[in-house]
């Protein structure tokens, strides 16, 4: 019956050629890490926000007089409703967290090089989407801290020259954060997931075109490699059994862990509270932001620091393959790169003045003299390397490279 049900679909449907095709006998360097499965955890995670949003909007209420309220009855007294909010709560930080580190393998890697840099810059714009559907997700509960983090956020664009309090009020949908607000971000938040999986799916055609980069940085012929399944679906499922005791974790023993304890109040717009902070995922940019006085130069610093990523392609100008690895100078900037993320984080999190904002003005400081001065790391490096002698198989790979190819004759 299986097999007559399958054929009936082949016949009027390319089922089995299209699993098999981007599946199981899709050919991948048999030498890929476990770096590599956080693709996959980001697209279990996204199903899963998507599937636990569903249940949640069935009863929720975006008003601005039943909201807290609405989230409280889905604690209280929905059958395991605690359960689907706290997936929902804590897979978005857990998201993030996969998103990052995938990121953060890439750059390692030099897996945005040529010829993947349109894969490179899809996963730019999920990254985009991926923030803006978190910040309007953030206002939904109604509680003091998402109250006053949206009415910070939206009036940053006020500092647009000519347009700002144009922008503003489309954003608010009224001259305050209300309840014209919470129904635009909670549909808004409800929609893009959508266009989220679309460009997933984008991204994953990207992907499959161009194949999966080596660790090596050598792309192996298609005889040197091995299908995907099983061998990095037992990969893949075994990562995701890891995560899951993780996830859980937090889920059933500190569901709290990434809830701002502020945002169990709910929103009072005449009592502003003492330390407005965002959720941590933000936190860097939050720092980039607060580091420059003048607000629109703040506001400026902090676009760029989320779109100048898309330039890497551009930025490293090194023909030396396999990313951090065969290059000591990139490796101990991308090392450095990581800490000062991690200060920008930390700063963020903490009042503004004083000691923490020097650091912070510092921090934003080598955060971008790290992209600015790698077309000059990376040329530097080069002839290092080449100084002390590369490796023989290296040395013939870039000199391949080099060579004029052979013009045709003209008949």
């Amino acid at each position: 019956m299986a097999q007559r049900l399958i054929a009936w679909i082949d016949q009027r449907f390319p089922l089995t050629s299209f699993i098999k095709r981007e599946l199981t006998d899709y050919l991948t360097p048999r030498n890929l890490s476990y770096w590599w499965n956080f693709g996959f955890l980001a697209g279990f995670l996204l199903m899963l926000q998507i599937i636990s949003g569903v249940f949640l909007a069935m009863h929720y209420k975006p008003d601005v007089n039943l909201a807290f309220d609405s989230v409280q009855h889905i604690m209280r007294e929905v059958n395991y409703g605690w359960l689907i909010r706290y997936l929902h709560s804590t897979g978005a930080s857990a998201f993030f967290v996969v998103v990052y580190i995938h990121m953060a393998r890439t750059l390692y890697y030099g897996s945005y090089r040529a010829p993947r840099e349109l894969m490179w810059w899809s996963g730019q714009v999920l990254l985009i989407l991926l923030m803006a559907s978190a910040f309007m997700g953030y206002l939904l509960p109604w509680g003091q801290m998402s109250y006053w983090g949206a009415q910070v956020i939206t009036s940053l664009f006020g500092a647009t020259p000519l347009i700002g309090d144009e922008i503003v009020l489309w954003l608010r949908g009224d001259f305050v954060v209300g309840d014209a607000t919470l129904n635009r971000f909670f549909a808004l938040h409800y929609l893009v997931p959508f266009f989220i999986v679309g460009m997933v799916i984008i991204h994953l055609v990207a992907l499959h075109h161009v194949k999966s980069s080596n660790p090596s940085g050598i792309n192996l012929a298609d005889k040197d490699n091995i299908p995907f399944h099983p061998y990095f679906t037992a990969k893949d499922l075994f990562g995701l059994g890891v995560f899951l005791i993780i996830f859980c974790g937090f889920v059933f023993f500190a569901p709290e862990f990434f809830i701002e304890a502020a945002n169990n109040i709910p929103a009072n717009p005449l009592q502003t509270p003492p330390h407005i902070v965002p959720e941590w995922y933000f936190l860097p940019f939050y720092t980039i932001l607060r580091a420059i006085p003048d607000t629109l130069g703040g506001v400026v610093a902090m676009g760029l620091s989320i779109l100048i990523f898309a330039a890497m392609p551009f930025l490293d100008r090194s023909r030396i393959p396999g990313g951090a690895r065969f290059r000591p100078f990139y490796r101990a900037m991308f090392y450095i790169f990581m800490v000062d993320v991690a200060v920008l984080a930390y700063v963020g999190s903490q009042p503004p003045g004083g000691l923490t904002f020097k650091i912070g003005v510092a921090a934003t400081v080598i955060y971008f003299a790290a992209f600015l001065t790698l077309p000059f790391l990376s040329r530097w490096e080069e002839r290092w390397l080449r100084a002390r002698g590369l490796p023989p198989a290296l040395q013939a790979l870039l000199d391949s490279e080099t060579e004029p190819k052979p013009r045709r004759e003209a008949r």
